[in-house]
């Protein structure tokens, strides 16, 4: 998303919207909506609460409210289905390209996390409401892919592209958009998320090619009926055309979704291994090498290196280190790169905090960036030991809180309420930093942070669902902190408690606490106010944890 000063070229048409933002982030000690507060250091600390985890659960609570009960528009689609940018009054906007994709990531994270039923529920909406209005048709030159925009806004039918208009499409968001629908598949059991992954899946490796300097493998928009790329015009209102749309960076979400297809044995495994190949190739001899990271907002009409880009694949190489042998240099490049090129001072004097600009064509700061910035900080961190930026993290964490109001709109500095950067893509973030920095978690609750599996039911005291009256001993019931099943019978799961547990049944099976997780059983790991709880399971999916 190219946010305000870029939107009046490209969307000319819409000549009534203010330039101005609805929220003032300039008053000197005051961010977004908040005073800003710090430590006896001058630090930056949460503006909800001083202990970070109680912080972070507020923002993470009070956003996915704002979303679940924002107001039905005037075709009777959720607010979110429509426009980018919430407004007290409508927005002249469509979709934001990848914003549906954000969403569904997001949910999935949250719903093992917090077992709220609404979440999933939330995820099968957007699903099968995508699905049934947005795809390309079967014989088209690219079939079964979707569109990411509604060039008729309240339309409720997505066609097209929001600068380029009807007929083109984003090959990148269709990828990630299908790695989703393979989670949301192993949540609920639904065939038809998985088989129209597949469609997606084949299609994308079909046209997947060598790539060069110039051109990546997969274009960054196509005519999803005459397979042209998309023009690359210098503004909207000129319409001078620089180029074509071929070059983009992410790409992580098609390439995970061939790696799933693949490990799933669903699909044409050699057709995707032999693109992954090539896109795996690519992404090392070229962007990793010159940090040309490219494209990611559908409303730019020229180049712009995005720290989306860069910085979610950075996260990729620290989870599938087994790909890349210099991962550790490979991935503090990438973070440094940012830092180099879209690194922000303006709040360094609160404790030498620096935050992320979004991208090379917008030098704003952005709520998701850093937080993204952040949660990666945090994972290089747990991986390779090195704690340099650990304190900044958190530090960036804290700052990206202050764009959420009480009642959860999220407000992009400077900007508006997007529905991208405030709620699908910042969610994950803060899930993603408590996954790599447990200690971040609220202490005074309990919460499952990472499964090696998709957690396909979670159910957490006092909020325990009725199908525990068999699932569990009915002498246990009382006595039952946490229900959850895996999709996968093998996995490992790490879960913050506020206390040491009594027991841990598998499959109503004792399971025995364990040095080493590296074998079936449990393991607990104190902090200063309760613990960290590892469980690694090889023959079964249902756990029950007690207190």
């Amino acid at each position: 998303m190219q946010k305000i000063y870029f939107l009046f070229i490209l969307l000319s048409f819409h000549n009534t919207w203010s330039q101005t933002p609805y929220y003032d982030s300039t008053r000197e000690g005051f961010l977004v909506f908040h005073p800003i507060k710090t430590d006896k250091q001058g630090s930056i600390v949460p503006w909800y609460n001083e202990e970070p985890g109680i912080a972070y659960d507020f923002v993470i609570n009070a956003t996915w409210h704002f979303w679940d009960t924002m107001r039905r528009d005037m075709n009777g689609l959720p607010y979110y289905m429509n426009h980018q940018v919430w407004r007290p009054e409508n927005d002249p906007r469509g979709l934001g390209g990848d914003q549906l994709a954000m969403a569904l990531s997001s949910w999935q994270l949250l719903y093992e996390y917090s077992g709220n039923e609404r979440v999933k529920e939330n995820m099968k909406f957007i699903a099968d409401y995508y699905l049934t209005h947005s795809l390309s048709p079967a014989n088209a030159r690219w079939p079964n892919i979707p569109f990411p925009y509604n060039t008729m806004i309240y339309s409720g039918f997505y066609d097209g592209d929001m600068v380029i208009g009807k007929g083109y499409t984003q090959p990148d968001k269709a990828g990630s958009f299908a790695y989703e629908l393979v989670k949301l598949y192993k949540i609920s059991g639904n065939e038809n998320y998985l088989q129209h992954a597949i469609l997606i899946a084949n299609t994308l490796a079909r046209f997947t090619k060598e790539g060069n300097d110039l051109e990546s493998p997969l274009p960054f928009k196509v005519n999803a009926f005459t397979g042209e790329a998309g023009v690359l015009k210098s503004n909207s209102r000129s319409g001078k055309i620089e180029g074509r749309s071929v070059y983009t960076t992410n790409f992580v979400g098609t390439i995970q979704l061939w790696m799933e297809l693949m490990k799933m044995k669903q699909g044409d495994a050699a057709t995707y291994q032999g693109a992954l190949e090539k896109m795996i190739s690519w992404m090392k001899k070229y962007p990793m090498q010159n940090n040309k990271w490219g494209p990611f907002f559908e409303d730019i009409s020229g180049w712009s290196d995005t720290q989306i880009n860069a910085v979610t694949f950075a996260r990729f190489i620290l989870e599938n280190k087994n790909l890349f042998p210099d991962w550790k240099t490979n991935t503090r490049n990438i973070l440094d790169w940012v830092y180099e090129k879209l690194g922000n001072n303006q709040w360094q004097k609160y404790g030498g905090l620096k935050v992320v600009n979004e991208q090379t064509a917008y030098m704003t700061p952005g709520n998701s960036h850093t937080s993204r910035q952040a949660a990666a900080e945090l994972l290089y961190a747990l991986n390779t030991g090195d704690n340099t930026n650990k304190a900044l993290a958190v530090q960036q964490l804290n700052w990206a809180t202050y764009m959420v109001a009480i009642d959860g709109k999220n407000n992009y500095p400077r900007d508006e309420v997007w529905l991208t950067d405030g709620y699908g893509d910042y969610i994950r973030h803060y899930l993603n930093a408590m996954d790599a920095a447990p200690e971040l978690a609220p202490s005074n609750q309990n919460h499952i942070l990472y499964s090696t599996s998709i957690v396909t039911q979670a159910d957490y005291y006092p909020n325990l669902n009725k199908r525990l009256e068999f699932d569990v001993k009915k002498e246990d019931t009382g006595s039952t902190l946490i229900f959850y099943r895996t999709f996968d019978q093998s996995s490992t799961e790490k879960i913050r408690l506020t206390a040491k547990p009594s027991k841990i049944t598998l499959n109503k099976k004792v399971i025995n606490e364990v040095a080493d997780v590296a074998t079936e059983g449990w393991k607990w790991e104190p902090l200063k106010k309760g613990g960290v709880l590892y469980i690694t399971h090889q023959t079964g999916n249902t756990i029950t944890i007690f207190r």
